[in-house]
């Protein structure tokens, strides 16, 4: 229905995107930072060993400090970064000693101290000198006390971590990071984590790389939108959401439209995706409130209870579930109106795959509390035991996670399989497939990153997951989620739907696949990740600003198809919630996804508030609305028209997005441009410090943000839990097994001339409306030898 020139550009990108990236996993592996066999003292004494860092890496994930604080750059935002926090005292402790030793430049001897590699490739041993094994020795008794305070002053619970093995491992891990963060990269004057943190007492700085790179971007990204610009100017008639000359429409009302027993179980999944969406709001309160005020929350010492790396831990693994729950439930309600029919028994199935979802979030919930609290029976145990930020479910429960989605697409798959067979494998029916395939795919290569896999490695895989599959490829089902459903309303036509799905997946792949490496700048990985994924990041913006641009087509085309049709459209506020998905794409996604991937920008924020405020803005604005967007399209069809309350919905989307915008706008995005300008004025090591996240006025910044919560919680994830609950009590409850195949909607034939046979007008018309299905059309809408009246061109 399209030219092949749509499917060899897809095919070209992505040959060479993954060929590009086939490349930087060689690399990766390769000339990552490396992990010596041991390291010794100047005198041959055993300090802590490779296995020593390993284990403190499994101790930093099982106590879920990845969620507390960071490293390189990478985890929670309440803690310090363990990278920067292990050099700044080590550092600290070397120059004292050496100033009370009398050195004549002590800063001088410790910069040379630093940053000399003394790393022996052949034997795997790092010697360090006299006085960094002390320093080892007193940041040890610093992580002791730490870790071991008997109170929860930090938002951990009381006595973390006591035992002096754990202890000892877990620094050896910090000061092997903090090593590589300072040591010279063989053959260059920069480090492994291309001079990060910025450390001046180590002569830490931004790189030549770093400057050049982030000019190289910026000129990338004029250059591409300029390209856009003037390429939509030359083919905006041909390409992205436009109408060809449509016959009037008539939307097919809820109680109207045919619904199968599979479609009638969504009902289920779209109230615990509510559930899920009510306890992740309620953690993000919880977790801002520790920010705001760390040992109190009204007068109950939660930390106890819930300390904040478990609060967060579920808070980010809920942030992707639940919208993720919404997807697989759109899914199983969109595939009978592709094929026509559904499968007998099939909703045997979707309850099934929802219990086995239930199964794996209940199982790793309980697994990371137990990891988090410390109980014995976790440790080295696959099926408790936490693993990296984002990928927190024990190994057991990803597992199990994907063969669930796997399973989801056999359901798809067994849905569709029939009208498959009869079509292209470059049409919409496969590309739904092709897309619903790419999210188990995707979210299955996470599996490689174990919680004893080199930090690198593990950052280079776990990464694709949360950008490729995450910003990359839920991307793509979004766009084709859109456009069926635009199809089967009869809004736009096939070929169009076509065509914008695939000039999405051109635009957003040419970017997107590479600038996945914008999260290793700074992993210990070699320049060549920077370089690139700083220039493709750039790119990224592009399809963003192209889906900017076209939002007022999409909202004039919805309207125009609305104002000729005889009966209301159905679907108002789901599409508000697809046009606050664009909005959110363009601002969170983009511009602040921008703002913070630039490499200089990067060198001094990663893992401050400014990340957080992208993330927030491109998960809850893009895949939070698309998902209760997807909810509402799905439940006008499952609640009875009567029971239907469209003021709910209408509060709820407003409070969503004036509850994220609140949030984004009050606190995190002034509260990140500061941490910005203290991390360059005063140091990555003071912004990120409880000192300063405690400090009065950021504590007020904090504050602010309530009413955005309590807005969205109460005003927006409250009704649309009652939405759900409402799906669930008073579903329809008549269903079939065959249903129209796309048609929500019948075509209203024109007004027509009545003559006589001398050609003379008699009187006017109007012709039946009737149904207008998928499968019978060209592509130009028509259908068989009545096309030119089907149009309007020629009835009598």
């Amino acid at each position: 229905m399209v030219s092949k020139g749509w499917i060899q550009g897809v095919a070209l990108v992505m040959l060479f995107g993954f060929f590009v990236m086939g490349l930087l996993a060689l690399r990766t592996y390769t000339d990552s930072m490396p992990l010596p066999e041991q390291v010794v003292g100047e005198d041959g004494q055993v300090v802590f060993t490779g296995e020593d860092i390993s284990t403190g890496q499994a101790m930093f994930l099982r106590r879920g400090l990845q969620q507390y604080g960071s490293i390189v750059g990478h985890g929670g935002y309440l803690g310090p970064d363990y990278t920067a926090d292990y050099l700044r005292r080590s550092a600290t402790f070397v120059e004292d000693e050496l100033r009370d030793a009398g050195a004549q430049d002590p800063s001088d001897e410790l910069v040379e101290m630093f940053r000399t590699n003394r790393y022996d490739e052949a034997t795997g041993t790092l010697v360090l000198t006299d006085l960094q094994v002390q320093a080892f020795d007193a940041v040890q008794q610093h992580y002791a006390d730490f870790f071991g305070s008997p109170t929860t002053q930090y938002g951990l619970i009381p006595d973390a971590i006591t035992d002096s093995d754990d202890i000892h491992a877990l620094t050896s891990f910090f000061a092997w990071t903090a090593w590589a963060a300072a040591a010279e990269r063989p053959g260059h004057d920069y480090s492994y984590t291309n001079n990060w943190p910025p450390e001046p007492r180590v002569a830490n700085g931004p790189t030549a790389d770093i400057l050049v790179w982030s000019g190289l971007s910026l000129t990338a990204l004029l250059v591409g939108v300029g390209a856009l610009f003037a390429l939509y100017g030359r083919w905006s008639r041909n390409v992205g959401w436009h109408s060809t000359e449509a016959p009037a429409l008539s939307f097919k009302q809820p109680g109207e439209v045919a619904v199968t027993p599979a479609q009638r179980a969504t009902a289920w999944f779209f109230f615990v995706v509510a559930l899920l969406f009510l306890g992740q709001t309620l953690l993000g309160g919880a977790i801002e409130h520790y920010r705001a005020e760390l040992s109190d929350f009204f007068g109950l010492d939660l930390a106890r209870l819930l300390p904040y790396n478990l609060a967060r831990t579920w808070h980010v693994q809920l942030a992707v579930l639940w919208p993720a729950a919404s997807f697989l439930a759109a899914g199983i309600f969109i595939a009978p109106y592709i094929s026509g029919r559904e499968p007998k028994k099939q909703h045997w199935l979707a309850y099934g795959l929802l219990g086995a979802v239930a199964l794996v979030i209940a199982g790793s919930f309980v697994g990371e509390a137990m990891s988090i609290f410390g109980v014995e029976a976790v440790a080295g145990s696959p099926l408790w035991d936490q693993q990296w930020e984002y990928l927190d479910l024990p190994k057991i429960w990803q597992g199990l996670l994907v063969i669930g989605m796997f399973l989801w697409i056999a359901i798809i798959w067994r849905a569709i399989r029939a009208r498959l067979k009869t079509e292209h494998r470059g049409n919409l029916p496969w590309l739904f497939f092709y897309a619903g395939l790419a999210i188990p795919g995707f979210y299955a290569v996470g599996l490689l990153a174990g919680n004893q896999t080199h930090l690198t490695v593990a950052d280079f895989w776990r990464f694709w997951v949360v950008h490729l599959w995450v910003e990359d490829f839920l991307e793509l089902f979004t766009t084709v989620m859109v456009a069926y459903i635009f199809v089967m309303l009869g809004v736009v036509r096939r070929k169009i739907a076509m065509q914008v799905i695939f000039l999405d997946v051109i635009l957003y792949s040419a970017g997107g696949v590479i600038g996945t490496m914008h999260h290793l700048y700074f992993s210990g990985t070699p320049v060549e990740h920077m370089a690139l994924g700083a220039f493709f990041s750039a790119l990224e913006i592009i399809p963003l600003t192209f889906l900017t641009i076209e939002a007022w087509s999409f909202l004039q085309l919805g309207s125009r198809q609305e104002s000729r049709s005889s009966a209301p459209f159905p679907h108002r506020w789901a599409v508000m919630f697809l046009v606050a998905v664009g909005f959110w794409n363009f601002l969170g996604a983009g511009v602040f996804g921008f703002l913070i991937n630039l490499p200089i920008v990067s060198y001094f924020q990663i893992g401050t508030a400014l990340t957080a405020n992208h993330a927030h803005g491109a998960m809850m604005g893009v895949y939070g609305m698309m998902a209760v967007g997807l909810g509402l399209f799905a439940l006008r069809y499952l609640i009875p028209p009567e029971k239907w309350p469209d003021r709910l919905a209408k509060i709820s989307f407003w409070s969503l997005n004036l509850g994220l915008a609140w949030m984004m706008f009050a606190t995190l995005l002034p509260l990140g441009v500061i941490q910005l300008w203290y991390s360059v004025n005063d140091g990555y090591f003071e912004a990120r410090s409880l000192n300063f996240i405690t400090q009065p006025g950021n504590a007020v910044l904090e504050w602010l943000r309530m009413p955005g919560d309590l807005v969205m919680i109460i005003g927006g994830v409250l009704p649309f839990l009652w939405i759900t609950w409402l799906g669930v009590r008073h579903r329809i409850p008549s269903t079939t097994l065959e249903v129209p195949q796309e048609a929500l909607f019948v075509e209203e034939q024109p007004v027509t001339a009545v003559v006589d046979e001398r050609g003379a007008v008699i009187g006017e018309t109007i012709a039946q409306a009737r149904p207008r299905y998928g499968s019978d059309r060209r592509d130009d809408g028509a259908t068989g030898s009545d096309a030119p009246g089907r149009d309007g061109g020629g009835g009598t």
